[in-house]
Formats: C-alpha cells, structure tokens, sequence
C-alpha cells in the first residue's frame, strides 16, 4: 500500500468516526493511539490530520496536540437562539390545525427516540429528533416562519450538529421534553404556553452544548 493511500485511510477513518460522533468535539486525537489502530506508522495519520484541519474538522494546539474542533460557538449560538424563536412560533401556529394522526406520529417517533437511549446511537436521535420537530412544526400557516425554522435546521446540520453524542444526558431530559409539549398541545393549552414551551427545549440543549465547550476550552499558553 502506497504512503498516499495510508494517508486516506487515516483520513477517512478518522473523518467517520467525527461525523457519526464517536470522536466527538474536544476528543483528543493521539496519532500513535490511531496509527496502531490501522497498523501503519504515524506519517500518513499525521497528513491525514493537517488535511482535515484544512478543513476546519480538527485543531492543534500548542501544549494540547490534535483535537476534534468545538463547535463555531458564535455560529452556532446565534443559530440556536433564532432557531429556539422562530420553532417555538412555529409550533405553536401548528398546534390548532394538528390531528390526532399528527399527535400519534409524533409520540411514536418519541418512543422510538426513548428506545435508543439504552443503546445510544447519537446520530440516529438526531434524526429522529428533527423528524418528531417536522411533525410539530410543518403545519405552520406562516410560510415566512416556516422558511427560518428550516433555515435553522440546514444550519444546524452544516455546523455537525449532533450535540447529544457530546452531551448525551440532554437525550433522556429532551424525549421527557417532548411528551411535555405534546401533553399541552393535546390538551389545547394556550399557543403561548406551547411557544414558550418549545423555546425552552430548544434552549436547554444550547444551554448543555455551551457549557460543554466551556469545559473542554483549553486556556493559551502564556505570552500567546
């Protein structure tokens, strides 16, 4: 095997397991630890690295070495805020015109959320995390809404948003958040309440993610 083809294999092995979140933001990427992984020297794992730090997947610090970027947290802030707006609007335009059929959907998919908890596959709860939303908020009458709710969304997936690989806690308080909007909405609850309600849940995940990038910032070196 050529020393280039190594350095793809490196590249994709490690570009995988960030996309699926195995290597979730902040994991420190120790070449010898992955070079014995695919029983190669760290050369071509090295180039692999620089490639997708080119490509803003991973960082290097001084003093702290290779490590799967953090999110863009200003990006991702601002996104998450008007993101936690405009659903919350959205859901609660839904809510009048929502049917049993809508409601049932809607806590199926949150069982079957429930359900990977136990064998946790971050990826695919997110999935299922937007299709539950979708099911809430599609029905909104206000197109201009609806067209910021899915412009949050696109954001979110191109800022590698699977934020419960990192902070897999807010997956059991988000399932349990869910069945609380759909209680208030079956229960024909005021439309504030279900805003208020969905903006909250929205803002406890970006809540968790900030104080998970607080915690995994490492402080420069001195005179840097």
């Amino acid at each position: 095997m050529s020393a280039e083809s190594k350095s793809q294999q490196a590249y994709r092995f490690i570009r995988e397991r960030i996309d699926s979140g195995r290597y979730v933001p902040g994991y420190r990427l120790v070449l010898g630890q992955i070079a014995g992984e695919l029983d190669m020297s760290v050369v071509p794992v090295r180039e692999a690295i620089r490639r997708l730090e080119a490509e803003g997947l991973v960082t290097f610090e001084r003093n702290v070495g290779a490590q799967v970027a953090l999110l863009k947290e200003t990006e991702y802030l601002h996104t998450m805020q008007t993101l936690a707006l405009v659903e919350g609007a959205a859901t609660a335009l839904s809510a009048p015109t929502l049917r049993p059929d809508h409601l049932r959907r809607a806590r199926e998919v949150n069982e079957r959320m429930r359900q990977t908890l136990d064998d946790f596959d971050p990826v695919r709860f997110t999935e299922l995390n937007l299709e539950f939303h979708a099911v809430l908020f599609e029905e909104c009458p206000n197109p201009h809404i609806l067209d910021l709710v899915h412009r949050g969304w696109s954001r979110m997936k191109a800022l590698r948003d699977s934020s419960f690989s990192f902070v897999p806690g807010r997956a059991h308080e988000s399932v349990a958040e869910h069945e609380r909007i759909l209680d208030l909405i079956a229960d024909g609850a005021d439309p504030l309440d279900i805003e208020l309600c969905a903006r909250a849940h929205r803002t406890a995940t970006l809540d968790a993610v900030l104080a998970y990038q607080a915690e995994h910032k490492h402080p420069a070196p001195a005179g840097v």
